[in-house]
């Protein structure tokens, strides 16, 4: 899914910001690794369970579904989120013992979430099971047990593949398989898929039977054992891996190196082929894009969708498709380009996660930079229609620190259309976020009016705002709408007032201004004017 970035911060704990152009600038020695990732600080473990409050009304169509305290509960979220029974899994890169964690949120039945810490990571001397799961999605069986990977601690200190079982409410994890470096790889990340048959398939950033650059690996399970084998070296970082169908002798992979995307697919013999379907050209980058990221997205043609970090018009990254041939050659279509200025304000830039898709072929994902506050977005690619050609970029939520910062994984979307992700930093601990947004939230429109105007000194005036949307259904009712400089209403069947005798002698300067929620987009009334005479 991602290529590892790490940055040493001023408590001597590697940051994931920096990993990734240190092992693609050189090759670091993995004693080298193993000693960045083992001084990461250890935290003092306190409750495992933290209630979240009631969702609360933000300035955006979005709400934090959860603010992570950097203590036992996690820090600095990095994986996309998985559903499961209706609850939200994922995994954080620090937290809990120092090490990371596995966590799982459950929505409370009053409109909030219940954050409950199901694993925190080196439990066990030196780590042997794990520690610091790196852009690590989760992913589930039809038992319900979890598997994903830790990027260090194991046995040998190379990273793991773990099992999390769940019995009773408690969860047990399992060692899977540790890396040794050499032949079978070291440092995995971004999680695992996992085929019809139960067996699982990843990727480590190290290490594998070639030039030491990583390989993709596989899990096959057999009488409650797990055997490894490599099944691909490649020779430079590389993101996450993707199933796409293909009969009788198993799925085709689909991956990302640092300048490719390559596909691996099985034999009747059980050996893998592997073919290059595109490279990308640095000379090319401002048409092609470049440093492919996240992955991909295959649709029921069997097109490919990806991202990439760098390149584009702007040099901020791209959204890009994948069409096969009959002659078996892939051709590359660059679908938007990140970065630059919006109607509403920048575009988002340097998108690192994968990207999803609705019913209609829009496309949604986050960047971890750009915006209006420059700390990221969510953001919608509005598919062409009608004598439309292209796709138009539309931003659902501009970060701006309180509300999550760095969102580097991608998203998934409920039945009703809501998507869910996670932010690196920010929050009100500034140790990350699990939030939730909404592409279809009702655009308002308010308007104002007072009575009298003018009015005389001391003279109750009342001050009204009226709010209507695009649905015809007005917002909650309860909801509040300022009157800037003079007070606060209720929103009641679209409409909130507030009365005062308190105006100054002159003339004021107001609005009206609704904040919006994650159903109703805010909205702000053309400025007004009040007289009041003496």
């Amino acid at each position: 899914m991602h290529s590892v970035e790490t940055k040493t911060g001023a408590n001597n704990r590697p940051k994931i910001s920096d990993i990734r152009s240190t092992l693609r600038l050189s090759k670091l020695s993995t004693a080298t690794l193993r000693c960045a990732l083992r001084t990461v600080l250890t935290i003092a473990v306190l409750s495992a369970t933290l209630l979240v409050a009631a969702r609360p009304a933000h300035a955006q169509t979005e709400v934090m579904l959860y603010n992570f305290t950097g203590t036992s509960d996690g820090s600095e979220p990095t994986s996309s989120l998985v559903w499961n029974n209706g609850n939200l899994f994922g995994t954080t890169y620090a937290g809990g013992l120092g090490y990371g964690t596995v966590f799982e949120l459950t929505p409370n039945g009053s409109g909030g979430w219940v954050e409950s810490t199901i694993y925190s990571f080196c439990q066990l001397a030196a780590c042997a099971d794990g520690q610091n799961p790196t852009y690590s999605y989760l992913t589930f069986d039809n038992q319900g047990n979890l598997y994903g990977t830790a990027y260090g601690g194991g046995a040998n200190g190379y990273g793991v593949v773990f099992e999390l079982s769940n019995s009773s409410g408690t969860w047990t994890e399992s060692v899977l398989h540790s890396f040794a470096n050499a032949p079978d790889g070291a440092y995995p990340g971004n999680g695992l898929i996992m085929d019809a048959a139960g067996n699982l398939y990843g990727m480590a950033f190290a290490g594998g039977t070639g030039d030491g650059e990583g390989c993709i690996f596989q899990l096959l399970p057999s009488n409650g054992t797990w055997t490894e084998r490599v099944i691909y070296d490649i020779n430079s970082t590389h993101s996450g891996l993707t199933l796409g169908p293909l009969g009788a002798t198993g799925n085709i992979i689909y991956g990302t190196s640092y300048s490719t995307v390559f596909q691996l697919t099985p034999t009747v013999k059980g050996s893998w082929v592997s073919s290059v379907l595109y490279s990308f050209n640095p000379a090319d980058s401002a048409t092609e894009g470049a440093q492919p990221v996240g992955s991909m997205t295959l649709d029921s043609a069997g097109n490919l969708y990806g991202a990439t970090e760098a390149g584009g018009a702007n040099n901020d990254g791209v959204i890009f498709e994948l069409t096969p041939a009959q002659s078996g050659d892939w051709t590359e279509t660059l679908l938007y380009s990140f970065g630059g200025s919006a109607q509403y304000g920048p575009n988002g830039a340097t998108p690192f996660g994968g990207i999803i898709f609705d019913s209609q072929n829009n496309i949604y994902g986050t960047t971890k930079a750009g915006g209006t506050k420059g700390a990221g977005t969510v953001y919608e690619l509005v598919a062409p229609t009608g004598s439309n050609t292209a796709y138009k970029e539309r931003i659902i939520v501009n970060f701006d620190g309180t509300d999550g910062a760095e969102p580097k994984s991608a998203l998934v979307m409920d039945s009703s259309g809501y998507l869910y992700g996670t932010t690196y930093a920010g929050g009100t601990h500034a140790s990350g976020t699990v939030f939730e947004s909404n592409a279809h939230a009702a655009v308002t429109k308010i308007t104002m009016t007072s009575s009298p105007n003018p009015s005389v000194e001391g003279q109750a005036v009342t001050f009204t705002a009226t709010i209507t949307t695009s649905t015809g259904t007005p917002p909650p009712d309860g909801e509040n709408v300022r009157f800037d400089k003079i007070g606060n209403g209720t929103l009641v069947n679209g409409v909130a007032t507030f009365t005062t005798k308190k105006l100054a002698v002159g003339s004021v300067d107001t609005a009206a201004v609704y904040d919006g929620d994650i159903n109703y987009t805010p909205s702000q009334s053309v400025r007004y004017l009040q007289t009041v005479n003496q």
